[in-house]
């Protein structure tokens, strides 16, 4: 769409994109720091702790410590360390959705 013509649009007639930050929040899943419970709890004694009690969405995904925050910036760049694993980036694609128009 052109940004000239977005001054002539109703409210209705453009599409809205929550920001990056809410995307990242709705479709990362941090996990919990004690699942179980403080010590000595008695959550999880009789029933098997879970880690989501919602049904999973499309996009939703465990977050992981061990992956690049921002693939696009590190697109087609091996990783230095000896023995490292590739980065699993896509050459064909260069962003990840939700973000797409980053």
């Amino acid at each position: 769409m052109d940004e000239t013509n977005r001054d002539h649009l109703d409210k209705e007639e453009i599409t809205y994109t929550d920001v990056s930050n809410v995307e990242t929040q709705r479709n990362f899943l941090i996990p919990e720091e004690l699942p179980e419970g403080s010590l000595g709890s008695p959550r999880g004694k009789v029933t098997r702790v879970e880690n989501k009690s919602t049904p999973w969405k499309e996009g939703q995904r465990h977050y992981s410590a061990f992956n690049y925050e921002f693939k696009s910036m590190h697109q087609n760049r091996p990783r230095k360390f000896p023995g490292a694993h590739p980065t699993h980036d896509d050459p064909n694609q260069d962003t990840e959705p939700p973000y797409q128009d980053s």
